[in-house]
C-alpha cells in the first residue's frame, strides 16, 4: 500500500535547496560571459552565443530539472513512487518548482494591452499572438511535434546509459556512423542551383532558431572528460570498452523553462530545449531578438532610422561594413593583429565569409531604404523610419524565402499541396520553431556545403588577387572581407558556382567531418557526429516515428529501406550499423532518402520543412500578406524583389543571373543589373496628417522615442524607452483639438530605480 499523504511541498523545497548547492547560482549570475562555443543549430563553424537573458532563463531551467531529479530520487527511495506518475504532482507543484528555480512567471495576455495599436512586431516576438503572447517569442521552448524519447523519461539523452538496448541493440556511436556512412573525400556538383541556395539556407535558419549550449556550473570542464556528467555528453571515438578512451567534447543544449499555460504536466516535467531568438522570419538576423542587441545595432543618436556601421573600414566605394563587437575577448583573430568580430542581429555572423557577406548586404539595404524613406517623409521621426524600414526588410526576407527558396528545397508540387496559397493570419496556429526542424530537418543543408569557398572576379573567373579558400580557412576570419576585396568576390562565388550535390554515398565533405573549427576546443571536430549527438541530446524520436508522423509507411525490412534510399549499398550499411530500422536517427534517415521530384529533400524532410514553414507563415500576425500590413500598391512593389537585385544595389556587381539561386553559365545566362525590376519606395510616401499639423510633434524624450498611431479615430503617440530604461508616466498621449492631452513621460535608468 502507498502512503496516502506524501509531503510533496516539503520534498520540493529540500530538493531545490540541494540543487542550489550543486549549481551555485550566485557564481553563474556574476559570470557575464557568452555561452559555451559548442554546436547547436544549423551552422558549420561553431560558436553559439546567447544573450545574458537566455543564459539566466536556461540556468533557471537547469535548477528546475535538477530539483526534479532530486525529487524523483526522494520519492523512489522513501515512497516507491515515480515523479511522472499521473496525479502525483499538480500544476501548483510544478509552478512552485518553477518559481523557486527562478523561471519567469507565466505571461498573461494582458501584457499585450497596446499590441493591437502598434503596426510593428516586437523585437522579441512577444505578443505576435495576443492570446498566446509567447508563441514564437525568443527564449521559449522549441515545440514538440512528437514527445521526446529520454532514457529516464525526463532528460537523459539516447545513448546516455552505456549498454542500454533499443529493440535489442545498442545505438551505434555517432562517430562510427560518420566514419562509415557520412564522410566523403569529394563532393559532386549540382548544375541546377548555385551555391547561394546553400548560403541562404544557413542565413535564414539563423533567422528562425538558435539553441545555446549549457555552460554548466563553475568547475564543469567538458573539454577534459569522457564521462556523461551533465552538462557533458562527450562523443566517444570507439565503441570498444577495452580501448583507450578518446572522445570529442560536447555540451548539452541549454534547457528551457516551461511556458506556464501548458495543458500537459508530463511535457512540463520533461526537459525541453530553448530557442533563444524569435521563431518568425522577421529579419532578426539583422536586428536581433532582444532590446539590448537591437539598441546596440541602431544609430539611436542620429534619429535617422539607420543601423550603426563600422567606424574603421569601408569598401573601395565607401559602402559600410558591420560594426565590430565591443567585447574585449574577441575570437576573430588575424595572424598579424587582433581584430574584433563583426556584430549583427545574430551572433553566428562570423562563422563563414558568405554568411557574413549576406549580413553586410542587408545592413546596407536597411540603411539605403531608411535614407529614401527619410527623404520621402520628412515629417517621420527616427523611430517611424526605423520601424517602417525593418517592416520592409522583414517582408523581403519572407518573400525571398517562401517564394524563391522553399519551393526549390521541397519541390514545387509538394509546396503547392502542403503549404499552398496564403489564406490569412490564423491565431490558432503556433508559429514556434519545432525541435525536429531545428535539430534535424533544416540541417539537410550540411550535406550541400562545399569544401571550397569560391572568390570570383568581374568575369566570374577565379579572382587574380584573392583566390578561393578551403572552408576551414574562412571560419571566424571577417578580416578577409575588409582586407581582401570586400564582399563582391565572395557573393560572385556564391551565385557563380554550382551548389554541391547531396548524394547518399557522398554526404559531408571531409572539411566538415575532419577539419571543423570549433572555437575554444583544441582539436578538430566532426559536424556529422555533432548533429547525430545533438538529436540524441534533444531526445528526438527515430526516423521511422517521423515517417509515421508524416503519414508515410514505416520501414520494416532492408528491401523496404532500399526502395527509399537512392543508393542500395548505403541502405545496407545503415542497417548493418543500426541493426533495426526503428533505431535510425532521423537526421541520417531523412538525409539519405531519394529526393522528391524537383526538390533537394526526401519525403520526411519535405514534410517537416513544409509543416514548419506553413506554421511560420500562417501563425504570424505580421506576415507581409496579412490584412493591414501593407497597402496594395506597396505589396505590388514588394513582390518585385529579388536577391539578385539586392546584391546589385549594394555592391559593384553589374551582371547577375535573374534568380540568384539558379546556376547559369557566364555570360550567356546573366543579365545586366539595370534589367532587373526595382522596388519603388514612392508607394511609402505619406502625406502629413491634418491632426499632426494641428498638434505638432508630440516631442522627443531622452533615452526613448514614440510611435504615432490611430486609436478610435484619434492620433495617439505611444512612447517607449530604450533598453536599460523604464518608462515613467503614461505611455499614451492623445492629439485633442490642437494640442497633446498630457505631459510627456520620461525614461529613468533602471540602475537608479
Amino acid at each position: 500500500m502507498y502512503p496516502t499523504a506524501i509531503p510533496i511541498k516539503k520534498l520540493i523545497v529540500s530538493s531545490f535547496q540541494e540543487s542550489l548547492q550543486m549549481l551555485d547560482k550566485k557564481a553563474f549570475q556574476t559570470r557575464k560571459r557568452r555561452s559555451s562555443p559548442m554546436t547547436s543549430n544549423g551552422g558549420f563553424a561553431i560558436h553559439r552565443q546567447a544573450e545574458t537573458e537566455a543564459l539566466e532563463i536556461g540556468h533557471a531551467a537547469e535548477i528546475f530539472q535538477s530539483t526534479l531529479q532530486n525529487l524523483h530520487k526522494k520519492l523512489k527511495q522513501r515512497y516507491k513512487r515515480d515523479v511522472t506518475e499521473r496525479g502525483l504532482l499538480t500544476w501548483e507543484h510544478v509552478e512552485l518548482i518553477a518559481e523557486l528555480s527562478g523561471c519567469p512567471p507565466p505571461v498573461h495576455p494582458a501584457i499585450c494591452q497596446y499590441s493591437h495599436l502598434s503596426k510593428y512586431r516586437s523585437i522579441t516576438g512577444m505578443c505576435n499572438n495576443r492570446y498566446n503572447p509567447l508563441w514564437g517569442a525568443a527564449n521559449t521552448p522549441l515545440v514538440r511535434w512528437l514527445p521526446p524519447h529520454y532514457e529516464d523519461g525526463l532528460r537523459q539523452p539516447k545513448g546516455w546509459n552505456r549498454g542500454r538496448l533499443y529493440n535489442g541493440f545498442e545505438l551505434p556511436m555517432p562517430k562510427k556512423v560518420s566514419r562509415n556512412i557520412m564522410e566523403s573525400s569529394r563532393k559532386c556538383t549540382d548544375d541546377t542551383y548555385s551555391h547561394m541556395l546553400v548560403e541562404w539556407g544557413q542565413y535564414i535558419d539563423h533567422d528562425i532558431t538558435l539553441t545555446p549550449q549549457s555552460p554548466g556550473k563553475p568547475g564543469d570542464d567538458c573539454l577534459n572528460t569522457c564521462k556523461n556528467i551533465y552538462p557533458c555528453f562527450p562523443i566517444q571515438e570507439h565503441d570498444n570498452l577495452s580501448s583507450t578512451k578518446i572522445c570529442m567534447p560536447f555540451n548539452r543544449s541549454l534547457p528551457a523553462c516551461f511556458n506556464g499555460f501548458r495543458p500537459d504536466i508530463s511535457q512540463a516535467l520533461q526537459q525541453q530545449q530553448m530557442n533563444a531568438i524569435s521563431s518568425f522570419i522577421d529579419g532578426s538576423v539583422v536586428y536581433g531578438s532582444s532590446p539590448k542587441v537591437n539598441n546596440f545595432l541602431r544609430d539611436l543618436h542620429g534619429h535617422n532610422g539607420k543601423l550603426t556601421v563600422n567606424d574603421h573600414f569601408k569598401d573601395s566605394k565607401g559602402r559600410p561594413y558591420l560594426a565590430f563587437e565591443e567585447s574585449l575577448q574577441s575570437v576573430c583573430l588575424h595572424h598579424e593583429e587582433t581584430l574584433a568580430c563583426f556584430c549583427a542581429g545574430d551572433s553566428r555572423v562570423n562563422e563563414g565569409l558568405p554568411l557574413a557577406s549576406l549580413h553586410i548586404l542587408w545592413l546596407r539595404q536597411h540603411n539605403q531604404i531608411a535614407e529614401t524613406l527619410k527623404h520621402l517623409n520628412g515629417h517621420w521621426n527616427g523611430e517611424t523610419i526605423y520601424e517602417e524600414t525593418r517592416k520592409i526588410i522583414g517582408a523581403l526576407h519572407q518573400i525571398i524565402t517562401m517564394r524563391d527558396y522553399i519551393p526549390k528545397i521541397i519541390g514545387k508540387e509538394f509546396f503547392d499541396n502542403y503549404i499552398g496559397p496564403y489564406e490569412g493570419y490564423d491565431p490558432t496556429v503556433d508559429p514556434s520553431a519545432s525541435n525536429v526542424f531545428a535539430t534535424a530537418a533544416f540541417r539537410f543543408g550540411h550535406a550541400a556545403i562545399s569544401p571550397i569557398v569560391r572568390r570570383l572576379n568581374e568575369s566570374y573567373q577565379e579572382h587574380e588577387s584573392f583566390p578561393s579558400l578551403l572552408l576551414h580557412e574562412t571560419f571566424f576570419r571577417p578580416w578577409r572581407i575588409f582586407k581582401e576585396g570586400g564582399i563582391d568576390p565572395i557573393l560572385r562565388g556564391a551565385i557563380g558556382t554550382e551548389a554541391a550535390a547531396i548524394h547518399s554515398n557522398k554526404l559531408l565533405a571531409n572539411e566538415l567531418t575532419e577539419r571543423l573549427v570549433v572555437l575554444a576546443i583544441p582539436q578538430q571536430m566532426d559536424l556529422a557526429s555533432l548533429n547525430l549527438q545533438r538529436g540524441r541530446d534533444h531526445g528526438l524520436q527515430g526516423y521511422n516515428d517521423w515517417r509515421e508522423f508524416c503519414g508515410i509507411e514505416r520501414i520494416g525490412t532492408l528491401e523496404q529501406f532500399k526502395r527509399v534510399v537512392s543508393d542500395a549499398s548505403v541502405a545496407e550499411k545503415i542497417l548493418q550499423l543500426y541493426k533495426h530500422p526503428d533505431n535510425i536517427d532521423v537526421w541520417l534517415g531523412g538525409l539519405v532518402e531519394t529526393f522528391l521530384p524537383g526538390s533537394r529533400t526526401g519525403s520526411v524532410f519535405a514534410c517537416l520543412i513544409a509543416k514548419q514553414m506553413k506554421a511560420l507563415r500562417d501563425g504570424d500576425r505580421f506576415w507581409w500578406e496579412a490584412d493591414g500590413m501593407f497597402s496594395q500598391p506597396q505589396k505590388d512593389e514588394l513582390i518585385k524583389v529579388s536577391l539578385a537585385k539586392i546584391i546589385c544595389d549594394n555592391t559593384d556587381i553589374k551582371e547577375v543571373p535573374p534568380d540568384a539561386f539558379i546556376f547559369g553559365k557566364y555570360p550567356s545566362d546573366y543579365i545586366s543589373c539595370d534589367d532587373l525590376p526595382e522596388v519603388n519606395l514612392e508607394a511609402w510616401r505619406e502625406e502629413e496628417r491634418e491632426d499632426l499639423k494641428r498638434c505638432g510633434s508630440p516631442g522627443q524624450i531622452e533615452n526613448g522615442d514614440y510611435e504615432l498611431l490611430s486609436a478610435s479615430g484619434k492620433l495617439v503617440a505611444l512612447y517607449s524607452c530604450y533598453h536599460g530604461f523604464k518608462l515613467m508616466g503614461d505611455a499614451l498621449i492623445v492629439c485633442e483639438g490642437n494640442q497633446w492631452s498630457d505631459k510627456l513621460p520620461h525614461c529613468e535608468d533602471m540602475c537608479d530605480i
